[in-house]
């Protein structure tokens, strides 16, 4: 990309953010590098197919990203990033720019390959034959990459990165996305790129590419739209270089699974569900700032004890007039007369479980050419009329369940779902943290999200 294209990209913030819906697979050749070491994605290659639509629209944004101080937001399997060149202080600046977010909160960094991780964190003059990751992770990265975890690793002498990534701090967050559109992005702008999510701070994470552009519209350029996110909450962050490994965020893998892998028996859990007060430096991203919160208050009915809020209860809650959203996600049923039309079980499914193609002779660039079936199914919520003491007032119902796979990938949609619907009050029914799988990151965004946290309305 010339700079007059750069120029021309500058001066056009500040009207409508392009989206660019990207096919992966047709995006040309995928072909996997990787030796015989069991590690995932040592290097891999992209013939990419330029006459296409999508092949075209990939090299744009590759090229923004690549050269251009205005962040480009992609899909992965956890929530849309917005992402920057990690080594250019002016392009993570923008991050922090376009979201408004505070700069003493770290940015995690996206690769495409092991060999750009090593390359990135590689000290200068060091042995060739000393692997700069640390062998802790070893297993982890064999057991989970590409995948919603995030590991912590020191910043190297004279690091590449730009110090904005980092917050000051000595170390930094990185993962390799579970996402083809995101790997084909990072792999052909040949840039290690840092990524929080592509909301506006403190905004529900985005999980779709309409999410993106409600929250930054005229603040970026482009987005690129692989369609809904298959995770939807964002990936854990595991830390471990002390001693025991702790978790310093909840996310698409579970601490239990965590404690499956050899070298993490002992891992503790590093976070609260409650924002970090004063100065004190967060050492992963998601731990300092209030976060997840729409416009509306949120009412957080613990699963525990918890029993559904009548229309009584919820009038109570609303006074004479207005209305009320309705996140139920387990037991819960419709307000007024049971289920829901159209309501079924999802799919019985943990987020924790292997990912597909893992433990088979597919390469993890074949697992996911394959996996080419995307939730796309939308959340919609449905208007009920309550009447109580002669006073009718409105209760937009959302079911989100009644899987913890479907209530992660449906949460933040949901709670974006009904700000556009201007509630008044927000009220989610909780679910049980104890569940083994994502149950724990789920209530983690909501206990940080919710103003008001009730045994019961």
């Amino acid at each position: 990309m010339g700079s007059d294209h750069i120029t021309a990209a500058a001066m056009a913030i500040g009207t409508r953010t392009q989206i660019l819906p990207i096919d992966p697979t047709k995006l040309g050749h995928f072909s996997d590098r990787s030796t015989e070491s069991g590690m995932p994605l040592e290097d891999w290659d992209l013939t990419l197919d330029g006459t296409t639509q999508d092949g075209k629209d990939l090299q744009l944004a590759a090229s923004n990203l690549k050269h251009s101080d205005i962040p480009v937001a992609f899909p992965t399997e956890t929530v849309y990033g917005l992402g920057a060149d990690a080594t250019r202080s002016a392009a993570v600046k923008g991050i922090y720019k376009a979201k408004q977010r505070p700069s003493d909160n770290p940015l995690i960094v996206h690769i495409a390959s092991l060999k750009q991780l090593r390359r990135l964190i590689s000290v200068p003059n060091s042995s060739s034959d000393i692997d700069p990751i640390p062998q802790i992770y070893h297993p982890l990265i064999r057991r989970f990459w590409p995948g919603p975890i995030t590991i912590i690793l020191p910043v190297p002498e004279d690091s590449k990165l730009a110090p904005e990534v980092t917050a000051g701090l000595r170390t930094f967050g990185a993962r390799m996305p579970r996402d083809l559109l995101a790997l084909a992005l990072i792999k052909t702008a040949d840039v290690p790129v840092a990524a929080p999510s592509a909301n506006a701070s403190t905004k529900p994470s985005p999980t779709a590419a309409e999410h993106v552009r409600y929250d930054l519209d005229g603040r970026i350029e482009w987005i690129v739209d692989g369609g809904p996110c298959d995770v939807g909450v964002e990936s854990t962050v595991v830390d471990g270089l002390n001693s025991p490994p702790a978790v310093l965020r909840p996310g698409g893998i579970g601490i239990d699974l965590i404690r499956t892998v050899p070298g993490w028996e002992d891992t503790v859990v590093g976070y609260h569900d409650v924002s970090m007060k004063g100065d004190a430096a967060p050492r992963a991203p998601g731990m300092k700032y209030r976060h997840y919160s729409p416009k509306a208050p949120v009412m957080l009915v613990e699963a525990t004890g918890g029993k559904q809020p009548s229309s009584s209860d919820l009038a109570r809650q609303l006074g004479s007039s207005g209305s009320v959203g309705l996140v139920r996600t387990k037991k819960w049923k419709r307000m007024g007369d049971g289920a829901a039309k159209g309501e079924v079980a999802g799919e019985v499914a943990s987020l924790e479980s292997t990912p597909k193609g893992a433990g088979t002779s597919a390469s993890p660039l074949e697992a996911m050419l394959q996996e080419t079936s995307r939730h796309k199914k939308q959340l919609h919520a449905e208007e009920v009329i309550i009447g109580h003491g002669g006073k009718p007032f409105t209760v937009w119902d959302m079911c989100i369940g009644p899987d913890t796979a479907s209530v992660a990938r449906g949460l933040f949609s949901a709670l974006r779902e009904l700000d556009r619907k201007d509630v008044d009050a927000i009220i989610v029914e909780g679910i049980d943290d104890e569940e083994g799988d994502i149950a724990a990151a789920v209530m983690n965004r909501l206990r940080k999200a919710a103003e008001v946290k009730l045994e019961q309305l």
